[in-house]
């Protein structure tokens, strides 16, 4: 198979099919494989390109195909289905994947290390603490409300409320019991949950790059740490507001016949790191209304003309595009220095370094 040019792969958890074709774009390998039989299969066959679309289990066979001397791409899902023809079967996904690899404007997802996907998982399993430590806490107010004991907001009322029904005459002891459940179970979650920051922290500590892109209003350890893991080549990105496009903190375009029509963001993109930076700026917000925190001229002017998430989005926005140009260049983060926020759209040759990394400025 010396004139396979590239191949088209549709995963799963037990069957992969291929789709290859030649320099003449005629199909010439169309092949259902078992898990087990595609390292052996890739291992006997000439360097290749190869396709896959960005899912489960994705980094890992690009990770292990690279390997074998195969060069690996990984595509959306989304730029993916367009070139599907018709129905809905392995095969023609396998097709439309090596379609949609030949495209030259084709954006392919970065290949993530096993480091960096351990480092997501953190992130992951980190959330899903704070979801359930949530779920805990409103679930004991509620009961306990049911007996006519209420609380004030905050996760520190929990332990003086849990201790409020231990001590309540008027509470059944089948409540006791259970609430004193939900109580432990609650403890438990706080516990890993403190337990994945200390893991989380020691992670931002040896990031250099995050280390630098905390420094931005808004950011702090967690949104750096998440944008060092998400983002595995800035240089994919022509602009920081392609970036912020990527990541569904630019307004959608409807617009036609000369006119602009644009509305909402978009909320394409990865969703936890858009969460991440919409609410860190929000924080910082927060801040600078109550007088703890010192807002530049623009975040002041907008925060004086438009609503709070309003100004928190497009605070997201302006995070998203610096933190682009640092992770670009390589530069610090330094407030009060004059300076363009985005280079050119189209830069020629490589991204030429900016003068600065400022705040402040439009």
């Amino acid at each position: 198979m010396e004139h396979l040019i590239r191949i088209g792969m549709d995963t799963s958890k037990s069957v992969f099919q291929l789709h290859g074709v030649d320099a003449a774009e005629r199909s010439v390998l169309v092949r259902k494989l078992q898990r087990r039989a595609v390292v052996p299969f890739f291992a006997k066959l000439a360097p290749v390109r190869i396709g896959l679309e960005a899912c489960g289990g994705s980094h890992y066979w690009a990770r292990t195909l690279s390997g074998l001397g195969h060069e690996v791409v990984l595509i959306a899902a989304q730029h993916v289905k367009p070139y599907v023809r018709r129905g809905k079967h392995d095969a023609a996904d396998a097709e439309a994947i090596c379609e949609a690899m030949s495209r030259p404007r084709t954006r392919f997802v970065g290949i993530k290390s096993g480091e960096q996907q351990a480092a997501q998982m953190l992130f992951g399993v980190r959330e899903q603490l704070v979801r359930r430590r949530t779920q805990l806490s409103n679930t004991i107010r509620g009961y306990a409300a049911e007996f006519g004991l209420v609380a004030a907001q905050g996760l520190a009322r929990i332990e003086p409320l849990l201790a409020r029904i231990a001590g309540d005459a008027t509470v059944p002891g089948l409540a006791k019991e259970l609430l004193e459940t939900l109580g432990e179970e609650y403890r438990a979650v706080c516990a890993r949950y403190a337990a994945i920051d200390k893991k989380l922290l020691a992670h931002h500590r040896k990031d250099e790059t995050g280390q630098r892109l905390a420094a931005m209003p808004g950011a702090g350890p967690v949104v750096a740490s998440l944008l060092g893991v998400k983002v595995t080549d800035a240089t994919a990105f022509g602009s920081g507001r392609d970036f912020a496009a990527w990541l569904g903190l630019t307004p959608k375009n409807h617009s036609t016949a000369g006119k602009n029509r644009l509305g909402v963001i978009t909320r394409a993109g990865d969703e936890m790191l858009r969460q991440a930076l919409v609410v860190g700026a929000t924080a910082h917000i927060q801040q600078v209304r109550r007088g703890r925190a010192k807002a530049s001229p623009w975040l002041a002017a907008l925060i004086a003309r438009k609503p709070p998430k309003l100004a928190a989005v497009a605070l997201a926005n302006k995070t998203a595009r610096i933190a682009w140009k640092m992770m670009i260049t390589g530069e610090p983060y330094r407030c009060g220095l004059a300076g363009n926020l985005t280079p050119p759209r189209r830069p020629q040759g490589r991204f030429a370094p900016p003068t600065a990394v400022a705040c402040g400025q439009p």
